[in-house]
């Protein structure tokens, strides 16, 4: 009896636990840009595009980096999305993050300042099964959807 009181506990508790522990947008976000203050950090591995973005951006970049790789060209994103450049150097104390949240979507906006410059990223954030990922950023040379003609 002891034991099916048990399992009984753990069906109710188990969901609780999982939700306490899910990330906020602002966590997922901090976590992919947090370290970015680092000097000697050397960028997100994008390229891991379950981690980082929504199912049908995920495998618009995965089936190009593959296509590019067959043909031994330079895939269509060929710098770091989320700084929007090939190179940084981010000033640790100018990065923000702000979030507007609206259910299960949010908008990010990510200030920095990177070797000097002023820049301002737009993320918008989707709620999947596997946590908040990113269906577009926006920044002054475009749209990541956009660049892979998604709508």
């Amino acid at each position: 009896m002891l034991s099916r009181r048990v399992l009984a506990l753990l069906l109710i508790v188990a969901p609780v636990a999982a939700a306490a522990q899910e990330q906020t947008p602002q966590q997922f976000l901090q976590s992919i840009y947090d370290p970015y203050r680092r000097p000697d950090f050397k960028g997100q591995p994008y390229w891991e595009v379950g981690r980082f973005f929504a199912p049908d951006l995920a495998r618009a970049i995965d089936k190009d980096f593959a296509e590019a790789k067959k043909r031994k060209e330079v895939p269509t994103l060929d710098g770091d999305p989320f700084v929007d450049a090939q190179d940084w150097k981010i000033d640790s104390s100018a990065l923000s993050i702000t979030i507007n949240r609206n259910g299960d979507k949010a908008a990010g906006a990510v200030a920095l300042v990177n070797f000097g410059e002023p820049k301002a990223i737009a993320l918008t954030l989707v709620k999947t099964p596997a946590g908040w990922r990113i269906s577009d950023i926006i920044t002054a040379n475009g749209s990541l959807r956009a660049l892979y003609k998604l709508k």
